[in-house]
């Protein structure tokens, strides 16, 4: 355990932190699943998700969860799967 004051804070922020990402990656994956699932399905429904998922990958890019050049890959590996 931390032996500083600043220490232990710094151990609780980081908790917290890692506990809010774990989310938003979860949320992510989820996301991305229901994408692949529908688009195979009718198109205005696999865009609504497109366009829900690619949000959320802007929001996680912003509030740094996950790095900006990840976010564009998984946007256009999206693009594959939707518009081939």
């Amino acid at each position: 355990m931390a032996n500083k004051k600043a220490a232990q804070k710094d151990v609780s922020q980081t908790t917290t932190r890692t506990a809010r990402n774990r989310s938003v990656r979860s949320k992510l994956r989820t996301l991305a699943r229901k994408v692949h699932d529908l688009s195979s399905a009718s198109s205005d429904k696999a865009s609504d998700a497109a366009k829900e998922y690619v949000s959320a990958l802007d929001k996680a890019v912003k509030h740094h969860v996950i790095h900006s050049n990840a976010a564009d890959r998984r946007k256009s590996a999206l693009s594959k799967v939707i518009f081939k």
